[in-house]
């Protein structure tokens, strides 16, 4: 019988070590980026090897392909030998064939000679012989190493790669993992809902003109573009921690639902878009725009392993969405709207770390990694939560009853309405967190709430009964 050969990205593992290194790296270190465009210039040998010293792999946390996995079972249960030959660096070849125990021998690149295509199969027509081998692949680039095994098997291989592994001749098999794709989920669309925040100025404004919709519309589709640039840039730094949690594990990036090298250049694909899409309603939207990116990158990068800080940085992003709106229209935005957004979404983001934190400890986990709290932080952070979030409710109270609200609105009374709304719901909000019931995200929380989406519509009602009446 002959040995089974098994590939490692994109076959053993939905994913590929070379990209799963270099994020890793960035996570701990910017300067990563400069060292793999040194090691580069000495060939993609060395540039694996060079990612793999500047991280500690975690082959535990690695979406491995189950189809792939019950396959190399069956073999070795059939009395058959399985070895892991992969162009990935042989560190990380020993590390997961150490952790799975089902493979008899692992092999790798070694800085110097990269194991992958013609030259994987004269390694293994050398070790094993022509035709001494079983070969699970998964790209064109092992087209030469099917050709000289005794069996093709293919993984996830579109028809065209299956049909060219069916021309060499052979016995084939094809595998199918059934992972659905997952690139819009992504992107996260659910989160542009957030974006909705560049028509506040218009609305507070009561300016409906066409160029201002034109130009608020143009300011959503922007932030959505780049945000989603930016969710990406953090689920690439967060890959780690998000496999090690039972909710973000499931994430497009981290369950290898879209491959890494694909989010990878996804990430300035979109942000160009959005640039030139905030270019067009002109050059200070651009500026906001960019802004927000570079404390995004700056956020994901840094500000979120700081206490505190991280939460005072998401309030920012949120009031940018603001500020990007007045930007966008030539409207005046009033201090006390942006008072109100900032204490506010610092409640919204406190809330959000607050989850994460009761999560932890119902998990029994003391430390949140890639953060700067411990779960002893908890009932402080609530305290945070509740003062900020009552501290925004004062500010929209005082501004309603300022001149500028009593002549714009017809009925400014109604408005009053809105400050109950929100103290309730913040109540409520911190309440569900500290039971444990609230989402990673409080704004996705809030759209599958019944209570929250009878919240939003009183406010609605509120607010545009103060308009009509």
């Amino acid at each position: 019988m002959p040995v089974l050969v098994v590939d490692l990205d994109g076959t053993l593992i939905r994913s590929d070590s070379l990209y799963e290194t270099f994020w890793a790296g960035m996570a701990e270190d910017w300067g990563t980026a400069l060292a793999a465009l040194r090691a580069l210039t000495s060939g993609r040998a060395a540039l694996k090897k060079s990612m793999a010293g500047r991280t500690v792999l975690e082959p535990e946390h690695l979406p491995y392909n189950t189809v792939v996995l019950d396959y190399i079972r069956d073999w070795r249960a059939n009395g058959g030998r399985a070895v892991l030959v992969t162009a990935a660096d042989g560190s990380i070849a020993s590390a997961i064939s150490d952790h799975l125990g089902l493979f008899d021998e692992a092999h790798g690149s070694d800085g110097q000679h990269n194991l992958k295509g013609a030259a994987k199969a004269r390694f293994l027509e050398e070790r094993y012989g022509a035709g001494g081998f079983a070969y699970i692949g998964d790209s064109a680039a092992d087209l030469p190493v099917w050709d000289a095994s005794a069996k093709s098997v293919s993984v996830d291989a579109s028809p065209a790669l299956q049909r060219q592994v069916a021309a060499q001749g052979g016995d084939s098999e094809h595998l199918r993992s059934g992972t659905k794709s997952g690139y819009l989920a992504a992107l996260r669309p659910h989160q542009w809902l957030k974006n909705v925040l560049v028509f506040v100025p218009l609305v507070a404004a009561q300016s409906f003109t066409g160029l201002h919709i034109l130009n608020t519309i143009l300011a959503f589709v922007a932030f959505s573009l780049v945000s989603s640039s930016g969710y990406l840039l953090n689920d690439l730094m967060d890959l780690r921690a998000d496999r090690a949690h039972p909710r973000k594990c499931k994430r497009p990036l981290a369950a290898g639902r879209v491959p890494i090298a694909h989010g990878t250049a996804m990430m300035p694909l979109l942000l160009l878009a959005g640039l030139l899409t905030a270019f067009i309603a002109g050059p200070n939207l651009l500026g906001v725009i960019f802004g927000y990116f570079v404390l995004t990158t700056v956020y994901s990068t840094w500000l979120k392993q700081r206490a505190v800080a991280d939460i005072g940085t998401l309030a920012g992003l949120y009031t940018l969405r603001i500020i990007a709106g007045g930007v966008a229209t030539g409207l005046g935005l009033s201090v006390w709207l942006l008072a109100f957004s900032m204490f506010f979404f610092f409640a919204l983001a406190a809330v959000k770390r607050l989850a994460e934190l009761v999560d932890l400890e119902k998990r029994g986990i003391r430390t949140a990694k890639r953060r700067g709290y411990h779960v002893e932080d908890a009932p402080l952070i609530s305290q945070m939560t509740t003062a900020s979030g009552y501290i925004s409710v004062l500010v929209l109270a005082l501004y309603v009853n300022t001149n500028a609200v009593q002549q714009l609105y017809t009925a400014p009374w109604l408005l009053w309405g809105i400050c109950l709304v929100l103290m309730y719901w913040i109540s409520r909000v911190v309440l569900v967190t500290h039971r444990g019931k609230m989402d990673d995200d409080p704004i996705v929380y809030a759209l599958r709430d019944r209570t929250s989406l009878f919240c939003i519509l009183l406010v609605g009602v509120f607010a545009g009964g103060a308009s009509v009446l």
